[in-house]
């Protein structure tokens, strides 16, 4: 196709298929392609106005979101209920997903910063499909566990990164 016609052929991506969308995400990464009409009948789209709160420190964690599209805050406050921004995602980012495997309250807020389109897995969406498909319970299993453990690694690195450079240095007197 040349090139003045493919842009206008080009999907945008909240046209792009929903079963193509999540096959990226690092989570399902282990899904086989014949999978991916189940997924997309076990998630749940939502759309959130801008400044929408998603849910808030110490909820109760009951799933992960991907955005499709939009922005997200996630950050917490301090005593005196003031904001601290931790991280903004975009698409194609995820959060919350340590609580499919274990529920567990929230450890940050999480708020739109724009319109936004988020897709909802819930635990007790997996927990059922454990039941009645294990072998995709199985895999998304895999995929979550793969992208926790990256992610335990990296904040592994950081904090011998941190603790290397706060650490007093040690220094031998001659003898």
């Amino acid at each position: 196709m040349r090139p003045q016609w493919s842009a206008l052929f080009r999907t945008k991506p909240e046209e792009e298929s929903l079963a193509l969308f999540l096959a990226r995400v690092p989570v399902f990464s282990a899904l086989k392609k014949r999978d991916l009409p189940y997924l997309e009948r076990l998630i749940h789209l939502r759309r959130y106005q801008s400044e929408e709160t998603v849910y808030e420190q110490g909820d109760p964690g009951s799933g992960m979101y991907i955005i499709r599209s939009g922005r997200v805050s996630l950050f917490t406050r301090d005593a005196r209920n003031r904001k601290e921004e931790l991280t903004v995602l975009g698409p194609g980012d995820f959060f919350g997903e340590t609580t499919l495997a274990a529920p567990a309250a929230r450890m940050v807020s999480a708020a739109t910063l724009e319109n936004a389109e988020l897709i909802g897995l819930f635990r007790s969406d997996l927990l059922a499909t454990a039941d009645t498909h294990p072998d995709i319970a199985n895999r998304i299993l895999l995929g979550l566990t793969m992208v926790i453990s990256e992610r335990l690694q990296a904040a592994t690195l950081e904090l011998r990164r941190l603790n290397s450079l706060t650490a007093p240095a040690t220094s031998e007197a001659p003898a």
